[in-house]
């Protein structure tokens, strides 16, 4: 019998999830939530580490074959790395990478290792202690700006993720940049995104992909662009001579919906095949219910068939949904 796998009404195969693990974060970055916080999920809410496991089986016996750890903060979540130890272990599963703020991450670097977790990316918006304060209003940079440079001694790929906004930190693009010219770093530019938990009224920043890439080739005139896999979110270019390289990631302007490969699970059980679209169905509630793995898998296999062309589509489904905290879609 042919294995089924994750294919949308356009042909599109996806084989990349996104599995938030928590809500909750230790930083309170003013394009994720307002400084009170959010009302985050209480303990009964959140999946369990075996219904994650679980979960995890069934995506990759549909084909997915690489998972993307998020939260919230991954690393806040007591239990992460036993669950982490036996996900390594599912079939089919060909990579498991990580999205952290990088407080905690360090502490775990020799066990993700073991764990054949290479491939972190640490968010990072400002190469300034009193900027980074601003954005996250937390005093944590110099321990956040030390582990990176841990990781990379240790062996990861680090990708350093800057979300781009006027009057935060325009002044730090190219100092990231600088950055990658010693240290075998990839630095990412995003655009703000309107994911901040706030009632609808956040002002997003004009610094559109464009306008970012237009800022950098002001101040560097051999840019060179980088072949990107089909599927990359980002443009990826190098400075001649340069050890690292950057990126810039479209993430409001959406120009990559059409190759887009990845669906999303958050920490309470609901499946988005859009991060701009609502939940499509709550796999947590299924497994609860009693629901079988074949009717899970059908669940699964029938939200991907029904997802929308791209992320403007599914915006238009989503009442207003997108103002949720990042904190609470995973990224």
């Amino acid at each position: 019998m042919e294995k089924s796998v994750l294919i949308d009404k356009y042909g599109r195969e996806l084989n990349y999830l996104r599995l938030s693990v928590t809500d909750r974060c230790n930083f309170r970055c003013y394009y994720c939530m307002p400084e009170e916080g959010i009302d985050f999920a209480s303990r009964k809410d959140l999946m369990t580490f075996d219904e994650m496991l679980t979960l995890c089986t069934i995506f990759c016996n549909l084909g997915i074959s690489k998972i993307r750890i998020t939260g919230g903060e991954p690393f806040v979540r007591n239990g992460i790395m036993p669950f982490l130890n036996k996900l390594s272990e599912v079939d089919g599963l060909k990579e498991i990478t990580v999205t952290s703020n990088g407080t905690l991450s360090d502490k775990y670097k020799a066990e993700l290792l073991r764990l054949g977790i290479r491939k972190i990316n640490i968010s990072l918006d400002s190469l300034s202690r009193e900027r980074f304060h601003h954005i996250t209003r937390r005093d944590s940079f110099d321990s956040v700006y030390a582990g990176v440079f841990q990781l990379l001694d240790a062996g990861f790929d680090v990708k350093l993720n800057c979300v781009v906004a006027d009057n935060k930190n325009i002044q730090d693009i190219v100092p990231f940049i600088e950055l990658t010219k010693n240290y075998p770093l990839s630095v990412r530019f995003l655009e703000e995104m309107p994911f901040n938990g706030s009632d609808g009224s956040q002002v997003l920043s004009d610094w559109n992909y464009k306008t970012i890439y237009n800022y950098i080739s002001e101040h560097y005139s051999d840019i060179n662009r980088l072949i990107s896999d089909a599927n990359s979110t980002s443009v990826n270019y190098k400075i001649a001579g340069y050890q690292g390289s950057f990126g810039i990631i479209p993430s409001f302007s959406r120009t990559f919906c059409g190759t887009c490969n990845r669906v999303r699970l958050s920490a309470t059980g609901e499946l988005r095949t859009c991060l701009y679209g609502p939940p499509v169905t709550n796999l947590r509630d299924l497994l609860r219910q009693g629901a079988s793995i074949p009717q899970v898998e059908q669940e699964i296999l029938a939200a991907v068939a029904h997802r929308e062309r791209d992320g403007y589509a599914a915006e238009a489904l989503s009442n207003n949904s997108v103002h949720k905290s990042m904190s609470v879609l995973g990224g």
